[in-house]
């Protein structure tokens, strides 16, 4: 019992350190007074002021088109790739596919911003929606493979030995077989890519071109005119949005399993 107080006390420590900061910020997106020293009163004009805000709009939707599009391309490009380092049969090799997957995930951004920015520049390609999407898919698609790689180790080859005994086709064991399995790292995948699309912010600001930009870079020129409270109304419309997507993934992967299980009960 006092290991479980301990336990439950030091969670509550962690959560408090890690949150406490994301709530002053919210509590004060809604202060009348303007700053984040007094509050003076209750007040949704910082949030009116960013509707009203036809660029700040425009961004935020490059900032969605980005990350969709980016999601959903590395999650295609992931599955083929996870698929492909999973068919490969030397361990070595394995184990050499699986670094270089590796490497783009504990480099640091600024390196990668830095050479993506050296690599369009060398290649002529104008700094701007395409370099940001070209960089957010390419930083992604490690992410996905490693979201989907356990899915399939998991899977098996006999799973597939068996139904290729049963007569069928390499297409019809992987939209049938292989596809379903592996579905819950697929979505697990797309939004882990699509939140770190969303809060990139190194790696864009190296990318970004003149008239061309997403949400963290502009949080961050924002910041950097200043103390306003409509930085902290937009991160909290941000944070919100985060917690809305955790949800969906979750309520998503949570249905999957249920009607996996249900689909097995079925056939038993």
């Amino acid at each position: 019992m006092r290991k479980f107080k301990l336990s439950t006390i030091y969670l509550a420590v962690v959560f408090i350190i890690l949150y406490a900061p994301i709530f002053y910020l919210m509590y004060y997106s809604f202060n009348s007074g303007g700053t984040m020293y007094d509050f003076e009163g209750f007040t949704l004009e910082w949030y009116k002021e960013i509707f009203e805000d036809t660029r700040l709009i425009i961004i935020v939707l490059n900032t969605i088109i980005i990350a969709l599009l980016s999601a959903a391309i590395s999650t295609i490009i992931g599955i083929f790739g996870a698929l492909g380092i999973w068919y490969v049969k030397k361990w070595h090799a394995k184990n050499v596919l699986l670094s270089l997957n590796n490497v783009l995930i504990v480099s640091p951004d600024v390196v990668i911003g830095a050479s993506f920015l050296i690599l369009f520049t060398f290649l002529g390609i104008k700094l701007g929606f395409t370099s940001v999407l070209l960089s957010h898919i390419a930083f992604s698609v490690p992410i996905v493979v490693i979201m989907i790689l356990p899915k399939l180790q998991e899977m098996g080859e006999s799973l597939i030995d068996a139904a290729l005994d049963l007569g069928a086709s390499r297409w019809d064991v992987l939209s049938r077989v292989i596809l379903p399995y592996i579905t819950p790292g697929i979505f697990a995948g797309f939004f882990m890519a699509l939140t770190y699309s969303l809060d990139d912010f190194a790696v864009t600001f190296f990318v970004t071109g003149n008239g061309f930009s997403t949400l963290s870079v502009e949080i961050y020129s924002m910041a950097r005119r200043g103390i306003s409270l409509n930085i902290n109304a937009l991160s909290t419309l941000i944070f919100l949005f985060t917690i809305l997507l955790v949800a969906g993934y979750y309520f998503i992967t949570q249905r999957n399993g249920n009607g996996r299980n249900a689909g097995l009960g079925v056939r038993k």
